[in-house]
């Protein structure tokens, strides 16, 4: 009895011809700043700080200006606060920026971020005259879950600066002093003297919001102070 012939899927040519298909390898390579995965994102726990990293296009120039950083303050003031999500801690690089918030959820966060990118779109876009696109992509996202885990972000966002001032100078020791590229001033976990942290803060208002979390509050203390000379990401750190 002749056998009915049976009609292939692509799936099923793909894999008996070796051509296309899922493989190793396969796809796009991915190149120097490979973009966040359109995934479904993790939880949130609402009793857990997420670590936040926004990214802006090769083209959009440096987001450390002094005037763009003034805008971004004046901006977030407004916004730093949202009921639902709040960005504690910040500090803003070259091509991103690093936040350190809380959000009641997955949902929350989206939302949040969001309106946050949008608000550093804005700026950047009122500072330098341009209408052109700003952000480079989704946001990456980590949610921190245990006390050293934030300490060691604490430490990475107020700090970053002086690790990006290191790799640019081969591993030699940064100059002491506190990014003012950052909310340092309104953190209260510095071991030693406060610097020049202290002078403004019954002057000025806050662009971040205080930590309602216990882990970002009270909990990563328990792994030290933070020393404004520490370099974030050193082997051996919390």
């Amino acid at each position: 009895m002749p056998r009915r012939p049976s009609q292939l899927t692509f799936h099923d040519h793909r894999m008996r011809t070796g051509r296309g298909g899922p493989r190793p390898g396969a796809g796009r390579p991915r190149g120097p700043r490979p973009r966040v995965a359109h995934r479904q994102r993790e939880a949130v726990p609402g009793s857990c700080p997420v670590h936040v990293t926004v990214r802006v296009r090769p083209d959009v120039p440096s987001l450390r200006s002094k005037k763009l950083l003034r805008e971004l303050q004046r901006s977030w003031r407004r916004a730093c606060e949202r009921g639902e999500f709040r960005v504690v801690h910040y500090s803003v690089q070259r091509n991103h920026v690093h936040l350190l918030v809380e959000a009641q959820g997955r949902g929350a966060l989206a939302r949040g971020i969001k309106s946050t990118a949008a608000r550093l779109a804005r700026a950047v876009n009122r500072v330098h005259h341009r209408t052109r696109p700003v952000l480079d992509g989704r946001f990456h996202h980590r949610t921190l879950r245990t006390p050293s885990e934030v300490r060691r972000a604490l430490a990475y966002v107020l700090l970053n600066a002086r690790k990006h001032w290191a790799e640019k100078h081969r591993g030699a020791a940064p100059p002491m002093r506190l990014d003012p590229a950052s909310s340092r001033r309104w953190f209260d976990g510095w071991r030693g003297p406060p610097l020049d942290v202290g002078a403004h803060r019954v002057r000025e208002a806050r662009e971040v919001a205080p930590a309602r979390t216990w882990l970002l509050r009270t909990g990563w203390r328990r792994h030290g102070l933070i020393d404004p000379t520490e370099l974030p990401g050193r082997a051996g750190a919390l």
